[in-house]
């Protein structure tokens, strides 16, 4: 046998990197993302944060073991923007740390200005010079340009360091840390920490920031994503903030500050006390605004209810008319999307895409043509929308007396362009959002945006037939619609009711797991059903066989009582 042909293959020493936008690269093999972006050719801005690499999230620090295909994510994108938040937050709770030691550090909730409102325990607020210099020795790190060090210990190891800095919520919640072994931690500047999620590989991405008093405490700002390079400027959100107060204190009433907490009383038996009491405070507080509307009952003549998507509204409209029914209130109950257009003469989005969010996919003069004939006490003939063929159909008539109040519920009720034909006088306008403010710790916040997906995810796949791929992917449209026509106009409300519930993340951790996991790794989709599947892993299971049937969470995982009742003024 002729072996002049034979020779000795040497494994290559380097890795291609296909970008997205289509440069290629090669270098080292273990060079990290990093080190390729900064050879190419990108733009400074918007500033790249993480990056995709053969379709998973990673961070810039990723090393190219081999050939790899690369999508670099900037601030303009959502899950750049989630990166730079947390690790800007990391930033700043070692900043605040280093300074004032004693102080506590509270990350409690998101505005839509572009901030995190956070608080301090164990000490007075900051005051303004203090958070001045807060900002400054962050501002000193983020020009330095120290590398955050991302690093794995194991349990025990984790615990040292938690316990030795007296984080008692993170080893709380380290006690539901099953599926693996290990923790992984961030360090630089010789302070470790744990944050949920991915980070940059340095303080030098961290540029856009501003440190501000608000309120009780003080918001760390942040650009927003359709602005990447710019802080918009604080913004009052009274009706809003209240809201979430109120929220704090039921948790505190309940004991339960965080998920740690929740978990606790899940493991420990006292779970269906901290169940009904959970549901009596929010009855309580609809049965409070049905006692405000029947003071104001003379004047107001409709009620409109609204708020984003999966925010309950559809379950708190029944319950609160039978609160009113209690008082002697007659309500009248119409469903907005009963008035959208006919499919053809529709809005679309700049992607040729039907807009449903959009305000004007409703028939505005038929609307108010309805409501105020209802009102004058004429009998009118209320349309119906056939979500199937598009078209509208017609269904029963209607006349109502002036002992009727007539409730309508629908995503653009705190818009003053639904229905200027009727006074202002005889509006009352309520608005619902699921505005979770219970947390994995001080310092890692639960998004009220991932609750609302979760209960979506749950009943579009229960009662629509729609998979977690389908609703994670008509997520973003439908984000963009609430920042266009809800958000903006929710100071409007009279009232504002959290429909958020402290165990319910508990409860959908089951039934929400498997619908993730149906999707397959590559799907665009993925990469959030896994950033979902990361953060549930934290909360110990509920069954949901203990929530009560008149629940507002039976509205998504099924099984409600009030699924067929509709208010008809009886």
């Amino acid at each position: 046998m002729d072996h002049s042909d034979i020779h000795t293959s040497h494994p290559r020493q380097t890795a291609q990197i296909r970008f997205s936008d289509g440069q290629v690269l090669e270098g080292p093999l273990d060079t990290t993302i990093e080190e390729f972006i900064k050879a190419g050719n990108f733009p400074a801005e918007p500033i790249p944060i993480a990056c995709l690499v053969d379709g998973q999230l990673r961070e810039l620090s990723y090393h190219a073991d081999r050939d790899l295909n690369v999508h670099v994510l900037t601030l303009a994108d959502s899950d750049g923007m989630r990166v730079y938040r947390r690790s800007l937050s990391y930033l700043m709770v070692a900043a605040a740390h280093e300074l004032f030691p004693e102080a506590k550090i509270i990350i409690d909730y998101g505005l839509n200005f572009g901030a995190l409102y956070c608080e301090v325990e164990r000490r007075p607020p900051f005051t303004q010079e203090e958070l001045k210099q807060i900002e400054a020795r962050m501002r000193g790190w983020v020009e330095a340009d120290i590398p955050i060090v991302k690093k794995r210990l194991t349990l025990e190891e984790a615990e040292d360091v938690l316990r030795a800095r007296n984080a008692d919520d993170k080893l709380q919640l380290l006690k539901a840390r099953r599926d693996k072994p290990y923790v992984t931690m961030y360090e630089f500047n010789h302070y470790s920490g744990y944050m949920h999620g991915y980070m940059v590989p340095s303080t030098g991405y961290l540029k856009y920031f501003s440190l501000d008093p608000y309120l009780d405490g003080f918001v760390l700002r942040y650009p927003r994503s359709s602005m990447p390079n710019q802080l918009q400027p604080p913004v009052d959100y009274p009706k809003l903030v209240s809201v979430f107060n109120e929220y704090r204190d039921w948790m505190n009433k309940l004991g339960i500050k965080d998920v740690g907490l929740l978990n606790q009383v899940v493991t420990k038996g006292n779970l269906k006390e901290a169940i009904l009491v959970s549901e009596a405070l929010q009855e309580q507080r609809i049965a409070q605004i049905a006692t405000l509307l029947s003071v104001v009952d003379d004047d107001i003549r409709l009620v409109l209810i609204s708020g984003p998507s999966s925010s309950g509204k559809t379950t708190f409209s029944k319950r609160l008319a039978i609160q009113l029914l209690a008082h002697g209130i007659h309500p009248i109950a119409l469903g907005l999307d009963d008035f959208l257009v006919n499919r053809t003469d529709n809005p679309v989005d700049e992607e040729g895409d039907y807009d449903y969010e959009n305000l004007y996919a409703q028939d505005l003069a038929l609307l108010n043509e309805t409501l105020l004939g209802l009102m004058r006490g004429d009998t009118v003939t209320l349309p119906h929308y056939n979500f199937l063929t598009g078209m509208r159909e017609w269904g029963d008539q209607l006349s109502i007396s002036d002992e009727h109040m007539i409730i309508v519920e629908g995503i653009h009720g705190m818009n003053p362009d639904l229905v200027p034909d009727i006074p202002a006088d005889k509006i009352f306008r309520i608005y619902v959002s699921a505005l979770t403010q219970i947390n994995l710790d001080r310092h890692n916040r639960v998004a009220t945006t991932d609750t609302r997906l979760l209960r979506r995810i749950i009943r579009d796949a229960s009662q629509r037939g729609y998979t977690a791929k389908d609703t994670i992917s008509r997520w973003p449209k439908v984000r963009k619609g609430e920042h266009t026509w809800i958000f903006p106009y929710q100071e409007n409300a009279d009232v504002m009711f959290n429909s958020a519930l402290i165990y319910e993340l508990a409860v959908m951790k089951p039934l929400a797991e498997p619908l993730l996991l149906q999707i397959e790794p590559g799907k665009p989709e993925h990469v959030e059903a896994k950033r979902l599947l990361s953060f549930l892993q934290w909360f110990e299971p509920c069954p949901f066989d203990l929530v009560p049937d008149n629940s507002l969470l039976r509205e998504f995982i099924g099984g409600s009582i009030l699924r067929d009742y509709q208010a008809r003024g009886q």
